[in-house]
């Protein structure tokens, strides 16, 4: 005898802020979408005032391990993401041992299963371990059980243009997409911590100029084009870039042989170097924050769509690793948790955007760039019911000590923001509600 379908009924929900609808979830799938549902047995989800999202998607997390489960594990990295309205991760390659072979790919892919509250999904380093001089096993990550197709060295740049272009070619084969930390090492080394300009002569700080991501952006662009393959630019952080996607994009559009997209951390959208005076390690990121002129170039193209997604560069570290003289703390700040207050906050709430443009950015685009079929849908009839609740006016301030992540090297302590997730549905299943996980 078959087992009763799993039914889950969300009333009145204002789906990507736009009509007001009820959502009938039948065994994971969005099964009805209309007013006035009724279905004998469902479990009832109020959603009168909430925003109904898809689940959000994450091109750029760091989860830690295998190698520093002190600062982050895949469970408790899944914990953040579901609190913060995700249902899809991609975990990245610099761990330790690297993910560089399809046995460290598939370890991760089945932790994240085990964990069971997002999918977590590898991506899968370019280079063997990341030394940046041979590739990794890009093809037997991609046919293994994990299906890796994003690669990244992220924490480092792919600086070799020989071996970026074989990257390039060897991914084309099976659709892959190369997703690149813009770091010129010769012009930004592994010292450079502050924006270079006044501040950092002032602060001390060793500078890391605008020129070092945006030469890398031009180059890598270009090889793509010359492959006819595909170049992702993760954590985009200022005006020069910006400038050179938008030639990029115009160029890749009118050949349609090749493709470059885009992220922004929420990180890169609000705060700027001026945080940096008072040698703050919280806001030690890399690429480090930028001038106030950068950030509105940055968010200009996210609205206009030359940046194509938000990823959070959620980057968890210890107590001992961060707390530091400034050039001695490590790299990276937390950002799965707050996410969508943040981008709601500084795109939704002031008009550059919608709530169904903000689903583009931070769901539909992402799972599109990283090959997720199950993921980054719309919210209708054979959809996976993968769907975050918004409460849009919750004016929630952030306490780091709240936290689910192990690590607190929180940026928004103390800051209050108007929009907070509510509830998370992976395929029909609640795993995070009104303040705790399920």
């Amino acid at each position: 005898m078959s087992a009763a379908p799993q039914r889950l009924l969300i009333q009145g929900a204002s789906v990507l802020g736009e009509t007001t609808a009820d959502l009938l979830v039948v065994d994971g799938t969005i099964a009805e979408v209309g007013s006035g549902l009724e279905a004998a047995g469902a479990e009832v989800v109020d959603a009168d005032g909430l925003v109904a999202l898809p689940g959000l998607v994450d091109l750029h997390t760091h989860l830690r391990e295998p190698g520093r489960e002190d600062a982050e594990t895949v469970l408790t990295g899944s914990r953040a993401a579901a609190v913060g309205g995700f249902t899809a991760v991609l975990a990245m390659a610099n761990t330790n041992p690297v993910t560089d072979t399809a046995e460290a790919a598939e370890r991760v892919h089945d932790l994240g299963v085990a964990a069971g509250l997002v999918d977590v999904v590898p991506v899968g380093a370019v280079t063997k371990g990341l030394a940046g001089e041979e590739l990794a096993e890009l093809g037997l990550m991609h046919r293994s059980r994990a299906r890796v197709t994003v690669f990244s060295d992220d924490g480092k740049c792919v600086a070799d243009p020989r071996v970026m272009r074989r990257a390039l070619e060897y991914v084309k084969a099976f659709g892959g997409v190369v997703s690149q930390h813009s770091q010129d090492p010769s012009l930004a080394g592994p010292q450079a911590c502050c924006h270079e300009g006044e501040l950092s002569g002032r602060l001390g700080l060793p500078g890391w100029p605008g020129v070092a991501e945006e030469v890398i952006v031009a180059r890598d662009v270009m090889l793509a084009r010359h492959t006819g393959s595909r170049v992702h630019v993760a954590h985009a952080s200022t005006a020069g870039t910006v400038e050179v996607l938008r030639w990029a994009k115009a160029q890749a559009e009118e050949d349609g042989t090749w493709a470059v997209t885009a992220e922004v951390t929420p990180h890169h959208l609000l705060l700027t170097t001026d945080l940096l005076s008072g040698y703050d390690p919280t806001y030690k990121v890399n690429p480090p924050l930028r001038p106030e002129e950068d950030v509105e170039a940055l968010r200009e193209a996210l609205a206009d769509g030359t940046i194509d997604a938000v990823a959070t560069d959620h980057a968890p570290h210890a107590r001992h690793d961060k707390e530091h003289a400034f050039v001695d703390a490590a790299f990276g700040m937390l950002g799965l948790e707050t996410a969508l207050p943040v981008v709601a906050q500084v795109m939704v709430e002031s008009g550059r955007m919608t709530w169904a443009d903000l689903a583009r950015v931070m769901s539909t685009t992402p799972a599109r760039i990283a090959g997720l079929a199950g993921q980054g849908q719309g919210l209708e009839v054979g959809a996976p019911a993968n769907i975050t609740l918004v409460d849009p006016s919750a004016g929630v301030t952030v306490d780091r000590a709240a936290s689910v992540s192990l690590s607190r090297n929180n940026p928004w302590h103390g800051r209050t923001f108007g929009a907070a997730v509510r509830t998370t549905f992976l395929r029909g299943r609640a795993t995070f509600r009104d303040g705790a996980l399920t």
